[in-house]
């Protein structure tokens, strides 16, 4: 058995669970309404308060399904719950972080600045100058949008300059020794 797909998800109060045809799930909680259809292969039911996943047989793909299904299913109940939240920290001489509404200004050393739009459902909030928190309730879409912030100047080995997750840590590298 999947160890992960056999352990129930507790509903907390305030979150309603819904499964309707289809396997399409809808959790509702006090930070918002999130819902996704699951593998139609996978039995979903609410009992007691606890959601719980079984799969059919112990084929390969089920096998994967199972856990897959039940984390998607937990995921969905923590981001209408505390939700989620990615912190990026950027390093660099000049490099610099601005928020106008919904519009995320990065300076990075090109010749222009970097302008990225907030997708639906993400927020990116700014501290100082080089610190971006992308807050929102989809693990997938605050994991994404902070991926495509960090693709606009990955940190490089050498210096460490661009931009990083608060928790990597980046590899340095010796730079170049003169002639003897």
């Amino acid at each position: 058995m999947s160890r992960i797909g056999r352990m129930p998800i507790a509903v907390p109060a305030g979150v309603t669970v819904d499964i309707a045809e289809n396997n399409k799930v809808t959790v509702k909680g006090p930070k918002g309404t999130l819902e996704r259809v699951l593998p139609a292969e996978m039995d979903i039911k609410l009992e007691e308060g606890q959601v719980v996943v079984t799969r059919p047989n112990d084929l390969k793909k089920m096998k994967s399904l199972h856990g897959l299904t039940r984390t998607l299913i937990n995921n969905m109940v923590v981001g209408v719950t505390a939700g989620y939240e990615k912190k990026l920290e950027v390093n660099g001489v000049g490099y610099r972080v601005a928020k106008a509404g919904k519009k995320l200004t990065l300076n990075l050393g090109f010749s222009h600045p970097v302008e990225m739009e907030d997708p639906e459902g993400v927020e990116a909030v700014v501290e100082g100058q080089n610190i971006i928190i992308v807050k929102g309730i989809d693990k997938e879409k605050v994991g994404q949008y902070a991926a495509e912030i960090r693709d606009k100047r990955r940190p490089e080995p050498y210096k460490g300059k661009g931009i990083k997750y608060a928790d990597e840590t980046i590899r340095r590298k010796v730079g170049k020794t003169g002639k003897k």
